[in-house]
């Protein structure tokens, strides 16, 4: 069985879909480590109620991104992790993670990507009048939203709502989620096979 570990920093329906999909068998995995960089964001409190071990932090209280980022993975490694899977993470990550994780860390993104990076991508989509929104996991790379794109899904809507784009865009975001995990997880395994890996 794999272990996980989901950074969030808000509500964590995102995380709450992973962890769910843990519990009940759909993965072949567990989240053994939540990682959140805002102490009062609900997803702790989901966390807590799953028993899911969670590094919870304020940035102000560390003197670089380099040193709260090594302590997450100091404690990832202690675990056991196999892969990141960042889900409503509103930092960006630097070296220090990248470089324990190499192409083991994932990302989900509201637009179609390349189209749309950054934050507020769903208002600016809205804002340019697109008919066709959409919802990127990729790889995270030194590049803004700018890893290999893993998986998309794409949804039409006519209106001017962000709102209502979001609504529909997170009822996708989790199955896809979910879904994108567990062919990557197979994809572990068969790495791990090919090297004589255990």
């Amino acid at each position: 069985m794999k272990s996980l570990a989901v950074f969030a920093s808000g509500e964590g329906t995102n995380f709450e879909a992973i962890a769910d999909a843990c519990a009940g068998g759909v993965l072949d995995a567990r989240v053994v480590l939540m990682v959140c960089d805002k102490p009062g964001a609900p997803v702790v409190a989901k966390a807590r109620l799953r028993g899911i071990e969670s590094f919870v932090f304020n940035p102000r209280d560390y003197a670089s991104k380099s040193e709260y980022e090594a302590e997450a993975v100091r404690r990832m490694k202690a675990l056991g992790v196999d892969l990141v899977c960042l889900a409503g993470y509103m930092r960006i990550v630097s070296k220090t993670l990248m470089d324990a994780y190499p192409d083991r860390i994932i990302n989900i993104h509201p637009s179609l990507l390349p189209s749309f990076r950054g934050l507020h991508a769903v208002e600016q989509a809205v804002s340019y009048g697109v008919k066709v929104y959409g919802i990127t996991i990729h790889y995270v790379n030194e590049e803004l939203d700018g890893g290999k794109i893993i998986a998309q899904k794409a949804f039409e809507y006519d209106g001017s709502d962000p709102a209502e784009v979001h609504r529909i865009g997170q009822k996708i975001e989790h199955r896809l989620y979910v879904d994108t995990i567990a062919k990557l997880l197979n994809n572990i395994d068969d790495e791990k096979k090919s090297t004589g890996q255990r």
